[in-house]
């Protein structure tokens, strides 16, 4: 079997273990609407002031939502013992870390894209207005955000404060993720074109390529651990 099959079946596993119980996907997309509503109730529909907050409490919204997720994603596999046979498997580190952050990338974006429905009809936004350009921070907003939430899910499942180690740790790195999803979606939102954004998705793509590679030779020591 090779390297892109093994990573398959990781992936698969993943899935299908999540979607049988969807535990995960149920308590993600309720806290996801839960801060979605919460906010609304602060503004008055159609307001400017709501218009120009969309953005951000959208993508707390993804954030917290999606912080949420990669904690219990981890946390079954150390408590039945799926990552210590997954260590012994013979499957590189490499292929472990990328199987588990395109299964994280999945279930964040899936949830991205359900919440994403209800918000554009509590912010009154036109659902079509620069949908591609939406597409396109939602995934690459979602990469960096599962590539760096997996290694340091990983770092903090095996800490005493587990539930606050990873938002303590996740957060100040993902810093650069945030704001420029945050303004690249503004721009969307207002119908900017793709020049007018590009700078901001640049800097998601440069986040994305960088620390997919720092997480991937990394991972290994991170789990040796």
């Amino acid at each position: 079997m090779n390297e892109l099959s093994k990573l398959m079946v990781l992936v698969w596993k993943d899935l299908l273990a999540q979607f049988r119980t969807k535990e995960m996907i149920s308590s993600m997309l309720i806290f996801a609407l839960i801060v979605v509503v919460v906010f609304n109730v602060t503004f008055d529909p159609g307001s400017r002031a709501a218009a120009e907050a969309g953005p951000g409490i959208l993508w707390v919204a993804f954030t917290f939502a999606g912080v949420l997720g990669l904690h219990r994603a981890l946390i079954h596999e150390v408590e039945r013992g799926c990552l210590h046979g997954l260590m012994l498997a013979p499957v590189e580190r490499g292929i472990i870390f990328l199987g588990k952050a395109i299964s994280n990338a999945i279930f964040i974006f899936l949830i991205e894209l359900l919440t994403f429905l209800p918000f554009t009809v509590f912010f009154n936004i036109d659902f079509w207005k620069g949908l591609d350009k939406l597409a396109a921070i939602f995934f690459l907003g979602t990469i960096g955000f599962a590539a760096v939430g997996t290694l340091l899910s990983a770092i903090s499942v095996n800490t005493r404060t587990r539930e606050i180690m990873l938002p303590i740790l996740l957060f100040p790195i993902e810093f650069p993720v945030i704001l420029s999803a945050v303004n690249a979606t503004a721009g969307a939102l207002k119908g900017q074109s793709w020049s007018e954004i590009a700078g901001w998705l640049k800097i998601l793509a440069a986040f994305d390529l960088i620390f997919l590679l720092v997480c991937f030779v990394t991972f290994e020591y991170v789990l040796e651990e």
